[in-house]
């Protein structure tokens, strides 16, 4: 009976303090990440503002490719013939 008491008392004076102690850094690790994933799901709304002219930008983009290309086409045939 008297071991048991022994037990109980490192239990409450011991063991539990270290795991409220953990629990405390676990919490405290899950509130810095709670903060980081706000600021990065803020910072994604924020992105989305400015990504809505990149359609608009590839299309430009395709048509000078398109451009550039034909005009590389008509370069390289007339060397073409110049060389012979």
């Amino acid at each position: 009976m008297v071991l048991w008491w022994i037990g109980n008392v490192i239990l409450l004076v011991v063991v539990l303090p270290v795991v409220i102690y953990l629990l405390n850094r676990v919490l405290a690790a899950l509130e810095r990440i709670r903060a980081a994933s706000s600021d990065i799901l803020a910072g994604g709304v924020g992105l989305i503002g400015e990504l809505q002219g990149v359609p608009d930008g590839l299309a430009v983009t395709d048509r000078t490719i398109e451009e550039v290309k034909v005009g590389a086409v008509r370069y390289a045939g007339s060397v073409a013939k110049l060389l012979g």
